[in-house]
């Protein structure tokens, strides 16, 4: 007998060589029929996989993250053989499970796949997926893997077998289709209900552009027709919330090839929507005890030798500024942190003076490669909303807990209800990836988890996925699509104030390393405005949005209440502005309604006599009549319930 340890912490003791779909019935057969993937003991195993020793269980359904990932490449193998069934010249390569759905890299020779074939390739896809075909995992020889494909002339499966250790070799059978394959797959094809062709694209084998282009083949596939309709019509959502178009229509930020690719220029009101931004976190900041700093966007190279920014990034950032000085470099400034341990060094601190929270909207640059450029989402140039907190020991714990509170502030006020918390950890099998010993990086690491027990998050553990200089709290943010994003992150630092040689006088009249917390709850201001523009389809929390009111003369007439109107409106600090162009007020309407404006308010001979204005509400209609005493307050107490107080 072994023993079976499930998610829950319930053993359960189950013949030797039972199997992962054994385990599923034993809880239900109901549950079991939607089993179709299994980790044991870390490692994604087949249902069919017969479990030999006591381990830890976890059993995959469509709905959870291992699920879909075993799903989706279980589909890139059947897509694999539908396109063989049309290119039998095709040299396979690699066919990896995605975020969303899956791709096969196919050397066509001389052939070409365009959109014109989709459906064609589709209709294939679900033949084959009818026969219920099931995926079979078994070991190969090296050398018999070797002749194989050396029989078809598939170099790219040859290079990948060669980079193999003899034993460690598996295909995956389905059908009469055969694949290089390490396993992690459904069931049988059957359970796959629904496919969806997405795109092709050329991509270099490897990565490589010195090597030969590939076909890149994108599908998505799903269990039921419903749910793939469904995934279809938030991804037309998603074209119509798409920050780059929004961006341009409400007249936000634009991008010039004379300036630079991924150099953002903010225009009139999207810089004016920054600064609110900016205001917002600088007052809830100021509440919170930081002090506002601000620092050079270039620093001398060694600044980032020091940081060990150069050494980690040094290769993929822009490259050194040359001054008529001999051998004088300076760099563009990839990070703030470096800048602000300098600061703290200006002058010795004590025990007393502790926790420094130093903060700054400071702008950083990074060389992301051409392709890899989008929007606002990947930049060369971005601001950060940057701040590193010096303190003791002791203090750590309750500085982390207080960003935290801020975090989760900025998240209400702006509509981010549904996110979880990622501790970043570093990978333990790959030392030589960090800076620091062991024993400050197991320190840092149980201080971020401790302070997410306590604040009550809802938190998941990441290895691998930390800073190079100590572990982290990333903030993984879903939008109104259920698209998860990265926004805000904290980070514990014992290494930097090491580096930097900074100090703080003890009780003890000795000196003493502070700990360093790095904080940024925005992130970066160009990707969080980029996620909150799809979050809310342009449609800002009022406190924000650029133009609050806009008043609708209905000719001009009443030019001369309008303009009483906007001044009473801007009196009391609320943004309006005038539309007396020579149009219809239709017309009007229907321009403020594309440009996002919250309220309309129509200006006529009824409201001149009453002193009064008739409001239109964006994506509402008609509200009512109101004195403009009224309207002020109705606008006023609107923006109090989506700007909550720190």
């Amino acid at each position: 007998m072994i023993k079976i340890t499930l998610p829950d912490g319930t053993v359960k003791e189950f013949e030797k060589n039972s199997t992962p779909m054994d385990v599923a019935k034993s809880i239900s057969e109901g549950f079991a029929r939607n089993v179709i993937s299994a980790n044991f003991n870390d490692k994604t195993v087949e249902t069919t996989t017969p479990l030999t020793t006591d381990g830890t269980l976890i059993l995959y359904t469509f709905n959870d993250e291992g699920g879909k990932k075993a799903f989706w490449h279980s589909s890139a193998h059947v897509l694999a053989e539908a396109i063989l069934s049309f290119y039998p010249n095709a040299k396979l390569t690699i066919g990896p499970a995605i975020e969303n759905g899956f791709y096969y890299d196919v050397d066509l020779g001389d052939e070409v796949i365009s959109d014109k074939n989709f459906k064609e390739i589709e209709t294939k896809f679900l033949e084959i997926a009818r026969g219920k075909h099931e995926f079979s995992l078994r070991s190969v020889s090296k050398a018999d893997a070797l002749e194989l494909y050396k029989k078809e002339n598939n170099e790219y499966k040859v290079e990948l077998i060669e980079n193999l250790t003899d034993g460690d070799i598996t295909f995956c059978d389905h059908s009469n289709f055969t694949d290089l394959c390490r396993g992690g797959h459904i069931p049988n094809t059957g359970i796959i209900k629904a496919i969806k062709i997405m795109s092709v694209a050329g991509a270099y084998w490897r990565g490589d552009e010195n090597n030969n282009q590939l076909t890149r083949v994108y599908g998505i596939s799903f269990p039921k027709q419903k749910m793939l309709t469904e995934y279809l019509e938030i991804l037309e959502e998603a074209k119509k919330r798409d920050h780059r178009k929004l961006g341009k229509e409400l007249e936000l930020f634009t991008f010039s090839q004379k300036v630079g690719a991924g150099l953002p220029l903010w225009l009139p009101k999207g810089a004016a929507l920054r600064s609110r931004l900016e205001n917002f976190l600088k007052a809830a900041q100021k509440k919170a005890g930081y002090e506002m700093v601000m620092t050079p966007h270039i620093g001398q190279k060694e600044l980032y030798v020091t940081s060990g920014h150069y050494e980690k990034y040094g290769e993929d950032s822009f490259q050194a500024i040359k001054t008529p000085k001999m051998d004088e470099e300076f760099l563009l400034k990839p990070m703030n942190c470096p800048h602000h341990c300098e600061v703290y060094n200006f002058k010795p601190y004590s025990y007393k003076d502790l926790p420094k929270r130093f903060a700054e909207f400071g702008t950083v640059y990074r060389y992301e490669q051409s392709g890899e450029l989008h929007g606002l989402t990947r930049v060369r140039g971005f601001t950060q909303d940057d701040a590193h907190i010096f303190c003791t020991p002791e203090q750590l714990d309750q500085e982390f807990k207080d960003v935290i509170d801020l975090v989760l502030y900025v998240f209400g006020s702006l509509g981010f209800e549904d996110f979880t918390a990622q501790v970043s950890i570093r990978d333990k099998s790959n030392p030589e990836k960090y800076i620091g010993d062991t024993d400050t990086w197991e320190i840092a690491e149980n201080a971020i988890i401790s302070a997410a027990k306590d604040k009550g998050l809802d938190y998941v553990v990441e290895e691998g996925e930390a800073a190079f200089y100590g572990p982290k709290l990333d903030f993984m943010v879903k939008d109104a699509l259920g698209r998860s994003w990265q926004l805000g992150t904290i980070q514990v630092d014992y290494n930097l104030p090491k580096r930097f040689d900074l100090t703080y006088k003890g009780s003890d009249n000795q000196q003493h390393r502070p700990v360093m917390i790095h904080r940024a709850p925005f992130g970066s201001m160009e990707r969080f405005i980029a996620v909150l523009l799809e979050h809310t389809g342009g449609n800002f929390p009022l406190w924000l949005t650029p133009d609050q009111v806009i008043l609708l003369p209905i000719s001009d007439k009443y030019q001369k209440y309008s303009e009483k109107v906007l001044e009473s409106l801007e009196n009391s600090e609320i943004r309006a502005l005038v539309d007396s162009r020579s149009e219809k007020t239709g017309r009007k309407i229907r321009d403020a309604e594309v440009s996002k404006i919250p309220f309309m308010v129509i200006v006529g001979e009824k409201e001149e006599q009453d002193g009064t204005v008739s409001v239109r509400r964006h994506g509402e209609g008609d509200i009512g009549t109101f004195t403009i005493e009224e309207f002020i307050s109705l606008i006023k107490t609107e923006e109090s319930k989506t700007l909550k107080k720190f």
